[in-house]
């Protein structure tokens, strides 16, 4: 009986070359060969391990190379089933909040991670962090951050959270939610795209009002919304020492301020302006009121408010003028003052001014009749060339025109001080 020939043993051969040996394949030299199976997925640190082995394999001679497949399939079911399961691991992977158990041959979690295309950014969370060896039974929880614009008492910030929902993100943070007022409802979800969240914490706020003080627990968003939940209510002009539409602060106390408005309407004078003009026909230093001034009247609307009882200083809302002022016209004497009056200068009128007047040019009588140093009714005073009033004149004219009245009618105009003329 002839000896069957002597099959040389395979080369040794690495874990994935054990795998192939299971689903053979039709080669066309003849012999079926074993095809690899459908292993991890590719990419990453699995595919550069893999070819680094396949770059290992050793080239066997020609005469071999038929005989290897029979020998791989009978290695794999003596002891390559061994190798195979010992790299095959199942994990359990949570990715937020979702829990599945695969199976997988990556070394460690970033292997793993990269298999499974989830990609992980600067706010994402992986627990346990990715360093070291993958084993079996492992499990894996990704979270991935979510973008919150987070409006907390009046102050806007954008933050990060990995929390899936409003009540975990809020606990995340920091932020005591209890008595707060929430532009989201705490059971709500938070997307991958994050949302915006108003948050407005209870806080105490005093309020001085009416003689009161009342303080209150509250989370309005302004103080105008604090003062009614303080059960106190503002009538039309009414105000708060704050704006009350700004932001209730945690301890602050705000003044209730009790306004009343009203009109009033005052009538003030308005001061005439004065016209002057020079007439030759007065003597020189002589003025004439031609007429009088007359002041107009202005009437004024004015503002009036009461802080809780005080009176503010009021303030002009209106004014219009009621009556016009009328000028006052005064006539300015530009003629030479002639230097006597033949006759009459060696006379004592010092004495008869004194008598009359007490030597006062602006002198006027009680009834109003009769002015000036000589006592002159207006009649006269024209009569003997003057203008306007006796008593508005100086009083060198006022004793120019005396002298020509005495050579007129002697001392008979002033029937009781006429001898002082020459006494």
């Amino acid at each position: 009986m002839a000896t069957p020939p002597t099959v040389p043993a395979p080369p040794p051969f690495h874990e994935e070359q054990t795998l192939v040996a299971l689903w053979p394949v039709h080669d066309p030299t003849g012999v079926d060969t074993p095809a690899a199976p459908p292993g991890p997925r590719t990419g990453g640190r699995a595919d550069a391990r893999r070819a680094a082995h396949r770059r290992q394999r050793p080239a066997l001679p020609e005469n071999l190379r038929r005989l290897v497949p029979q020998a791989l399939v009978v290695a794999f079911l003596a002891g390559g089933t061994t190798a195979f399961v010992a790299h095959d691991k199942a994990v359990r992977l949570t990715v937020d909040g979702e829990p599945r158990t695969l199976h997988t041959f990556a070394d460690d979690i970033d292997e793993l991670l990269d298999d499974e295309g989830i990609a992980v950014g600067a706010h994402d969370v992986v627990t346990p962090a990715p360093v070291g060896d993958l084993d079996d039974g492992d499990e894996i929880t990704v979270r991935h951050g979510r973008p919150v614009t987070l409006t907390l008492d009046g102050v806007q910030r954008r933050v990060w959270t990995t929390a899936g929902s409003v009540d975990g993100a809020l606990r995340q943070l920091g932020v005591r939610a209890e008595g707060a007022y929430l532009s989201v409802a705490r059971s709500s979800s938070i997307g991958r795209t994050g949302l915006a969240l108003d948050v407005r914490t209870e806080r105490t706020v005093t309020f001085m009002a009416d003689g009161r003080e009342r303080t209150v627990r509250t989370n309005a968003g302004t103080v105008r919304e604090a003062v009614a939940e303080a059960g106190i209510t503002l009538h039309g002009e009414d105000t708060t020492s704050v704006d009350p539409h700004s932001f209730p602060r945690d301890g602050q106390t705000v003044s209730v301020m009790r306004i009343t408005d009203s009109r009033e309407v005052h009538e003030e004078p308005v001061p005439y302006a004065e016209q002057r003009s020079e007439d030759d026909s007065i003597l020189a230093g002589t003025e004439v009121v031609e007429r009088e001034g007359r002041p107009g009247v202005r009437r004024i609307t004015y503002r009036v408010r009461t802080v809780n009882g005080v009176r503010q200083r009021p303030r002009a809302l209106d004014a219009e003028v009621v009556r016009t002022p009328v000028d006052r016209i005064v006539k300015v004497g530009t003629a030479a003052r002639p230097r006597s009056v033949a006759g009459a200068d060696g006379l004592n009128w010092a004495g008869l001014a004194s008598c009359e007047s007490g030597g006062r040019p602006r002198a006027v009588d009680a009834g109003g009749t009769y002015g000036g140093l000589y006592q002159f009714d207006t009649q006269t005073w024209h009569s003997l060339g003057g203008s306007g009033r006796p008593q508005d004149a100086p009083a060198s004219e006022q004793t120019f025109r005396a002298k020509k009245l005495y050579l007129q009618r002697g001392a008979s105009p002033w029937p009781h001080c006429g001898r002082r003329l020459t006494g």
